[in-house]
């Protein structure tokens, strides 16, 4: 199948394999079957009945395990779980079938704008913060992607009921870009580059040069909002032939749309945008995910007004440096969204209390020996958690007061035995969530049910 022409490409009567069952891929069959290709999808683990729902549509599938069928196919759309070097994969392409991600798959059959989000760290905040900003008369965002709405299921609806203002914000993982044809953002907003995954990469410019196929296909119709605060970023987006417009905590920088001083963010013109003081999430890096939502909502057309409205009253995200409650003076914090150890280093600097720091999960390649300056004068006590805690206590152990607990119910319950008025609980595993949980929401849910639990119990 020749998918080298977007506008050519019609998959009625195609037959299509999805490689996956979570929610990525059963949007991703559901879409390609609306659209009248013969689907099947397979994946390694058992989803018996993911595969009895897409039965009753007429869609067929296998589980736990993948059979030679799935060659079958003029077209593969994969789930960003597979990695790219997957001997499944290098089969496909071997035998010459085209294989996508579902984020390219699905913007195949949108025509609306795409504002799209990238980075190590801030996304699923900023993410959020940009669709509240758009969220107008004229404009109808809707939030997808890495968020846990798969971009195939907006699609398939926006199908079946068109919105003339559509605006598609779209939360984007390295995962999802490495299989990239013809994805195209109108806006593409790059927050920041840190070491990450680097389980799953060869390096970091493996990794690196996933995230950059997302603006690839960007023309000089297109926009590319970026940190100029960071260096290797600023870099990497060099060659790119999108406009590109920086923002910068730093006002001297050139060409930013919004600048700030001690008070204020004020725009070209030196009107006030807002008063630092008003602005509902703290911390400079917060500041920062504001400056670039703001800017990509600017370029978009959001009057400043509406802009200021959501910096004064957006207060975050579930499990990113989320107060989950106060038990005898002392507070605890979900930060279960941070999966790498740069997020660690985030939310250590948010505080100026005495922290006991809840770390680990399943490693990324992640570098804990860099945290130390961070935990050197913040840190009370660490409690680790998972399959990394022999890597964490191989590095750390010596360094900073720390103690084996294996499970986040045992380290909840050392924590609160261990922790005085004024002290801060702060889960932020700095890896993923894997080993123990489904995701980083059910690993931030359970931490929110065991805190409560305390309270009962007190």
């Amino acid at each position: 199948m020749d998918i080298s022409n977007r506008k050519l490409i019609n998959i009625k009567d195609r037959n299509v394999t999805i490689i996956g069952c979570a929610r990525s891929g059963m949007a991703a069959a559901k879409l390609a079957h609306e659209l009248g290709a013969n689907v099947f999808i397979s994946d390694q683990g058992e989803t018996k009945e993911e595969l009895i729902q897409l039965n009753r549509l007429g869609i067929q599938g296998e589980s736990g395990g993948h059979s030679e069928h799935i060659y079958e196919a003029d077209l593969w759309v994969i789930s960003p779980g597979v990695p790219k070097e997957s001997e499944i994969i290098l089969k496909a392409q071997s035998k010459n079938i085209p294989v996508v991600g579902e984020i390219e798959f699905a913007s195949w059959f949108t025509h609306s704008p795409i504002l799209a989000i990238t980075g190590s760290n801030g996304k699923t905040t900023t993410a959020h913060m940009l669709y509240e900003m758009c969220k107008t008369d004229d404009i109808h965002p809707i939030l997808s992607g890495n968020v846990g709405n798969p971009f195939s299921e907006v699609v398939l609806n926006d199908l079946s009921q068109p919105d003339e203002k559509r605006v598609h914000v779209l939360e984007i993982s390295s995962f999802q870009m490495e299989f990239i044809n013809h994805f195209k953002p109108y806006i593409s907003l790059f927050l920041n580059l840190t070491p990450d995954h680097l389980n799953r990469y060869d390096d970091m410019d493996d990794y690196v040069s996933a995230k950059m196929n997302m603006w690839s296909n960007q023309t000089e119709d297109d926009f590319l909002v970026f940190n100029a605060d960071d260096e290797l970023l600023s870099k990497c987006i060099d060659s790119a032939k999108a406009i590109k417009i920086p923002y910068s905590l730093d006002s001297d920088t050139d060409g930013l749309l919004f600048r700030l001083n001690a008070t204020k963010i004020y725009n070209q013109e030196h009107a006030k945008l807002i008063n630092l003081d008003e602005i509902a999430l703290p911390g400079r890096h917060n500041l920062s995910n504001y400056l670039g939502s703001s800017t990509s909502a600017s370029l978009l057309g959001i009057a400043s007004s509406r802009i200021a409205q959501v910096m004064s009253t957006f207060c975050g995200v579930p499990h990113r440096l989320e107060h989950i409650g106060e038990i005898n003076g002392v507070t605890y914090i979900n930060d279960s969204k941070a999966t790498n150890v740069d997020a660690v280093k985030v939310a250590l600097d948010s505080f100026n209390n005495p922290i006991l720091l809840i770390l680990g999960g399943q490693d990324k390649g992640g570098d804990f020996l860099s945290l130390y300056p961070h935990t050197h004068n913040k840190v009370k006590e660490t409690l680790t958690i998972g399959e990394s805690e022999k890597a964490i206590v191989s590095v750390l152990g010596d360094a900073v007061r720390l103690t084996t607990c294996g499970s986040l119910k045992n380290a909840v319950e050392v924590a609160h035995s261990h922790a005085q008025p004024g002290d801060v609980v702060l889960l932020s595993p700095g890896c993923a969530s894997f080993d123990q949980f489904t995701n980083f929401e059910e690993r931030g849910e359970t931490f929110r049910e065991l805190v409560q639990s305390l309270k009962v119990h007190g």
